[in-house]
């Protein structure tokens, strides 16, 4: 793996930004959380991890803006520069003790991702990808799955939280796959999910009402193993959206089939 310097600067600040986060996460039940919306948490060390990754990617980056999910939006001096910042995806996960949550951080640059890290510091896992130059665990190459049966594949999926309208619309997507495929899975983690299609753990995944923070980075890493992403009926327009399906390309042509008859 050659790392470039656009790389290097995103890992060490992602890697900076998470010095005390699992003695955090040790220490979850002592940590003081405060409500930000139905089944969505904010803790102390979600807010510290942005803090850092902004401190650090604007003394890298002084001119770029950024959009996060705690901070907001920062303009920057470059307005075709931008970074998108999830300090804890998986937030969930991490106040009960689970350790699959995720930290996001990718480049847009002109409305593109260019380059993306996730980083799972419960298993020390390290997810990049850059436009042109390949997605990478670590230092190993990534390739999404070569399965192209429905009947073969596990799939992963976001569930609508309480209060969300389209509960009914996703169990009946649901129940389009229930019969089809090998194994159904829901994490709850939607960047890790992005980064497990690209690792070949996953043939394919598929979520709605997701933010820009959830997706970004995960995007680039999928589209540079290989895989193909897009929205849901008919609206590519998934980092606006939310709604993201992502998968090699045979098993990305069998979803769409089956969402859109859902």
């Amino acid at each position: 793996m050659v790392t470039s310097p656009l790389i290097t600067v995103m890992v060490n600040a992602v890697r900076r930004s998470t010095h005390g986060l699992m003695r955090d996460f040790g220490e979850v039940e002592n940590l003081q959380v405060s409500v930000k919306g139905p089944a969505d948490f904010v803790t102390k060390a979600d807010k510290r991890v942005e803090e850092i990754l902004f401190e650090e990617l604007k003394k890298v980056r002084p001119k770029f803006g950024f959009h996060m999910e705690e901070g907001g939006d920062v303009a920057g001096e470059d307005p075709a520069s931008r970074w998108i910042i999830d300090p804890i995806d998986g937030t969930m996960n991490f106040i009960h003790g689970i350790p699959h949550f995720g930290i996001s951080v990718a480049l847009e640059q002109h409305g593109e991702i260019v380059a993306g890290v996730i980083y799972n510091p419960a298993t020390n896992e390290l997810f990049t990808g850059e436009k042109g130059r390949g997605a990478y665990l670590d230092d190993r190459r990534l390739r999404v799955s070569r399965r192209d049966d429905l009947n073969d594949a596990v799939i992963a999926c976001g569930l609508p939280h309480r209060n969300r309208a389209d509960h009914e619309q996703f169990r009946a997507e649901l129940a389009r796959f229930q019969d089809k495929v090998c194994g159904l899975r829901r994490f709850g983690a939607a960047s890790l999910d992005l980064a497990f299609v690209a690792a070949g753990r996953y043939e394919g995944f598929w979520e709605r009402g997701l933010s820009a923070w959830d997706i970004a980075a995960g995007v680039i890493i999928v589209r540079e193993a290989g895989g193909v992403v897009g929205g849901l009926d008919g609206n590519n327009d998934f980092m606006s959206t939310g709604n993201i399906l992502a998968a090699n390309r045979t098993i990305y042509n069998d979803m769409e089939a089956e969402l859109a008859l859902a």
